[in-house]
């Protein structure tokens, strides 16, 4: 290992103290899908302080254009009935389809780790935006259900 690489590892290693284990359980789940050759993206749906749902984006892997890593945690998370306590933790900004999934399920909150990559579906009807720091740097959480912008 170079000293570089060892750097970057440490760096890494006091990130992971400090960020918000729900966000670090989506990175691991974006791991996975990048050592299954796929697109390294991942997302857990929370409940009452608990994990009931984690995927990660499998479009590669399955051969399914759908299969995005928010929708593999909703589905693997089931038919919980209601949603509105729930919080979707997702590492890259939703797309139009994911974000629609969240309005449709009325989850009232999504916390994003990255928007620059891939600006998502800020227009998406029912979806807001407020600012909201996770392991200090500037990230975007979603409310679905209105209009307005919150900065």
């Amino acid at each position: 290992m170079t000293p570089k690489q060892a750097g970057n590892r440490a760096v890494m290693e006091r990130r992971k103290d400090t960020m918000d284990p729900f966000m670090q359980a989506a990175i691991d789940e974006a791991r996975a899908g990048l050592s299954e050759g796929g697109i390294p993206i991942g997302s857990v749906l929370v409940q009452g302080g608990k994990i009931i749902g984690r995927g990660h984006n499998r479009r590669v892997q399955q051969g399914d254009p759908i299969l995005h890593a928010e929708i593999d945690c909703l589905r693997n998370a089931g038919r919980i009935g209601s949603y509105v306590d729930t919080v979707l933790y997702s590492t890259l900004m939703p797309c139009p389809l994911c974000s629609g999934a969240a309005v449709l399920f009325k989850v009232p909150k999504v916390i994003v780790g990255e928007s620059r990559t891939f600006a998502g579906a800020p227009d998406c009807p029912g979806w807001t935006q407020e600012h909201k720091m996770v392991s200090g740097q500037r990230c975007l959480s979603g409310t679905p259900g209105n209009n307005s912008l919150r900065v």
